[in-house]
C-alpha cells in the first residue's frame, strides 16, 4: 500500500513537471497551451505586421532585458516569457505565467489581443485544494450536527471552532495566490512592455 502510494505520488510529481516544462517551451503548440487567467486589448500605432517581424531573427526569436519573445508568422502570434535569474526577486512561485499576443493587421497599424496563461497543473491543484477545504469544513459541520454535538454549548463552539479554522485556511490560500500572479504578473508587464519598446523602435527605424 505504501508503494502503491509512493509510485502515485511520483507519477503525479512527473505529470506537474512535464505540464511545467511543455508550458514553457517556446514551440508553435506549446505557445497557446495553459490555463487563460487574464486578457487585454491593446494596439500598436503605425507598425504593420511585416514591420514588427524584422525584430525578430530568422527563428522568430527576439531577446529581451527580462526575457525572451518569439513570433509565429503563420500564426500571427508573439508568445513571451520571463526569465528569473534576471530579476531581482527570481524565485518561481507555484503560478508561473507566460503571454500570447494574438495580432491582426488593422490599416497601418496593429491590433493586439495580449492573454496571460498559467499552467493547467497549477490551476486544477489550486481549484482541487480550496474545494478540500470547504468540503472538509461543510463536513466537518454536518457531521457535528447528525451526531447531535451542536445542541451543546461545547459542540457550538467547536462547530465556530471549525468555520474559524477553515476560514483562515482559505484566507491564506486566496492571499498566497493574489500575492504569486501580482508578483508574476508584474514580471510577466515588464517583458511586455520591452516588447512593445523593441516593436515600436522598428517603427522608428521603417
Amino acid at each position: 500500500m505504501i508503494l502503491a502510494g509512493f509510485f502515485a505520488g511520483m507519477l503525479c510529481l512527473g505529470l506537474i513537471l512535464g505540464d511545467w516544462i511543455y508550458f514553457v517551451r517556446l514551440t508553435s503548440d506549446a505557445s497557446r497551451y495553459g490555463c487563460g487567467v487574464a486578457r487585454t486589448q491593446d494596439c500598436l500605432i503605425r507598425t504593420t505586421i511585416t514591420q514588427l517581424a524584422d525584430r525578430f531573427d530568422a527563428g522568430g526569436l527576439l531577446t529581451l532585458p527580462h526575457g525572451t519573445a518569439r513570433f509565429f508568422p503563420s500564426l500571427r502570434q508573439i508568445v513571451i516569457r520571463q526569465q528569473y535569474r534576471l530579476f531581482v526577486i527570481g524565485f518561481r512561485t507555484l503560478w508561473p505565467l507566460k503571454g500570447l499576443i494574438s495580432l491582426a493587421p488593422q490599416g497601418a497599424a496593429t491590433s493586439v489581443l495580449y492573454r496571460t496563461l498559467t499552467p493547467w497543473s497549477s490551476a486544477l491543484l489550486t481549484g482541487i485544494w480550496f474545494v478540500l477545504v470547504l468540503a472538509g469544513t461543510v463536513g466537518a459541520l454536518i457531521a457535528l450536527f447528525l451526531e447531535g454535538e451542536l445542541s451543546s454549548a461545547g459542540g457550538v463552539v467547536l462547530a465556530v471552532g471549525i468555520i474559524g479554522l477553515g476560514l483562515v485556511f482559505v484566507l491564506s490560500g486566496a492571499i498566497t495566490v493574489v500575492f504569486a500572479y501580482r508578483l508574476e504578473n508584474a514580471r510577466l508587464a515588464i517583458v511586455y512592455q520591452e516588447l512593445r519598446e523593441a516593436l515600436e523602435e522598428s517603427r522608428s527605424q521603417a
